[in-house]
């Protein structure tokens, strides 16, 4: 690959180092404070790769991928940022600018849908650091190493990693805990590898994690997934870094043990897949066998034009990709300035959806995980004289849930699972009668017994129950 984008060496930019980006000198002064001043309480990262190739310089506030990655005044409501400013620019009270970015990350719901209440392993009712397990046959794992990014998206639902909010952090620093948890959970199927960025690693560091999964003890582990923004933001990962080919001979090695390597594709929009670059890292990704997912939430001000997704599935398609899920901006972070109306959600993908093939139409959407699952919106409909919105369960904490449709009062202004209400005069969904179908729901604690292992000194290795 000779292309200018390919030759780019990896080169972030920060708050503290922004200023080194040629693009910064040509910002307007409003931006350029914007970015100094919402930084301090939400994570900022880009690079050149994405300020060179992804940004339209012509076009900025405006351009997408400009909206997707730097800090905006208007994520904060004026009366947070006026103060905000007041204490960044001013330098006096430390004290207190320490104090309101506190209050203000805590305003911004830090971890939504259960995370840290239920989502967590337990040992004896101890949390197991850096693992989640809500459903059933998938577990989350979040290795120390991956909880950073090649270039942050603004709108993350996972930016408490990012920004110092250690007692909300997700990671886990050691890889043996990982095979140990799921030589006890047969039950388990899947292994999703998330941050963060697990891409971030080199391999070395990544193999360590994946290579204990392929023993023939953790045989009912069938899919092992890589959740990244890196073939959006850093496709180089695949094709010109330094150990690029050993990534992809890791992947052979997966392939070849009989599980199915998925690579977990964050794009947000169409720009993203049309550089050289990109389309060839897809082709390199599944020229080893594994399967490359595309998925990403639908954003105001970034992708509300459905051309722009089917030109992103239809691309994907052909580069042998496959259109996974097109989610609902969770409810936490700047969500008021990113947030649409599920109706016009539905829209979107419906008219999305029209413009593509049948090979595009395994895409899933809008789909919003709540607490009790990922809940997709299948289509407004008038039942018995009421206007409602037809639901289901696409993967629930409670597995009878799942492809049981139930109904929502119509809400034009509705942009979040608990804004529903539900339809037919009822007082309650049918899954928040059963018990923890709600985060206010007692969570249940097992108390478990502690398994020793031979080879780890005498250490008691973790056991629970799939309430979590």
């Amino acid at each position: 690959m000779t292309t200018e984008a390919a030759a780019v060496k990896f080169k972030p930019y920060i708050r503290q180092t922004i200023a080194q980006a040629p693009q910064w000198a040509a910002m307007a002064p409003e931006l350029r404070e914007a970015v100094q001043v919402v930084s301090h309480v939400l994570p900022f990262r880009t690079n050149a790769y994405v300020m060179d190739h992804l940004i339209d310089w012509s076009n900025i506030p405006d351009d997408p991928i400009f909206r997707l990655t730097f800090p905006h005044r208007d994520m904060l409501p004026a009366h947070e940022y006026a103060r905000l400013r007041e204490l960044v620019l001013g330098r006096a009270d430390q004290a207190a600018l320490v104090k309101l970015v506190r209050e203000i990350r805590m305003r911004m719901n830090p971890h939504p849908a259960g995370q840290m209440t239920h989502n967590v392993p337990r040992v004896n009712d101890a949390p197991l650091k850096g693992l989640q397990h809500k459903y059933k046959e998938t577990v989350l794992f979040f290795p120390s190493a991956g909880q950073t990014c090649h270039a942050y998206c603004t709108f993350c639902f996972r930016w408490p990693q990012f920004v110092g909010m250690d007692d909300m952090k997700f990671d886990a620093r050691e890889s043996n805990e990982l095979a140990a948890y799921l030589k006890l959970h047969p039950e388990v199927t899947d292994v999703l590898i998330t941050g963060g960025d697990p891409l971030i690693m080199n391999t070395r560091s990544l193999a360590a994690y994946i290579e204990p999964l392929l023993v023939p003890e953790l045989a009912h582990i069938q899919n092992i997934r890589i959740g990244t923004k890196s073939v959006a933001y850093w496709p180089q990962r695949f094709v010109t870094d330094a150990d690029a080919d050993d990534l992809l001979r890791l992947f052979e090695r997966v392939v070849a043990s009989g599980k199915n390597m998925a690579i977990m594709g964050h794009y947000n929009h169409a720009v993203e897949l049309r550089q050289p670059i990109a389309q060839q890292a897809v082709k390199r990704i599944v020229g080893t066998g594994a399967t490359l997912r595309m998925q990403g939430p639908l954003i105001r001000h970034i992708n509300e034009d459905p051309k722009s997704w089917a030109e992103l599935w239809q691309t994907g398609v052909r580069l042998g990709a496959i259109p996974y899920y097109m989610f609902v901006e969770r409810d936490t972070g700047p969500r008021e300035y990113f947030q649409l109306p599920l109706v016009k959600a539905h829209e979107i993908f419906q008219a999305a959806y029209q413009m593509v093939s049948g090979l595009a139409r395994t895409v899933r959407g809008p789909s919003m995980s709540a607490f009790p699952g990922k809940v997709v919106i299948d289509g407004v409909a008038h039942i018995g004289g009421e206007k409602v919105f037809a639901l289901q369960f696409l993967q629930a904490r409670n597995a009878d849930w799942v492809r049981k449709p139930f109904y929502a009062r119509y809400d034009p202004q509705a942009t979040w699972m608990d804004d529903l209400r539900p339809a037919f005069g009822r007082d309650k969904f049918f899954f928040e009668t059963e018990g923890d179908g709600h985060p206010s729901a007692p969570r249940k604690v097992i108390p478990l017994t502690p398994v020793r292992h031979e080879d780890d000194g005498g250490g008691a290795c973790a056991v629970h129950s799939n309430v979590a």
